[in-house]
């Protein structure tokens, strides 16, 4: 995923828990997160809730991506705050569309 963003002219920083993305989010202020479900401890709804919550966080646009895809997951998901959803794996001429989309590019 992070050479296919890169390869269309992205910058990615990743982290390796809900956790530690919330706190890359405060530190970085990126200009859009793309978010599983699956994580370690934290799932990815609580850190999408979390991070639209919060004053420091809550303009970053999120854009869950998650092998649960079934309708009520993405429903969900946008009810915790992502501003889309796209099940894994995505297309790549699609998800830069819908990720140029939520940055107005």
């Amino acid at each position: 995923m992070s050479q296919l963003l890169e390869r269309n002219g992205h910058q990615v920083m990743t982290a390796g828990s809900a956790e530690d993305g919330i706190a890359t989010c405060k530190r970085e202020k990126p200009d859009i997160v793309l978010m599983d479900i699956i994580l370690p401890g934290m799932n990815g709804f609580q850190a999408t809730r979390a991070l639209t919550r919060d004053a420091e966080t809550s303009h970053i646009p999120i854009l869950i991506i998650s092998t649960k895809g079934q309708e009520t997951d993405r429903v969900w998901g946008l009810r915790q705050g992502a501003k889309d959803y796209i099940a894994k794996p995505p297309r790549e001429s699609e998800l830069i569309t819908r990720i140029n989309a939520l940055i107005g590019h």
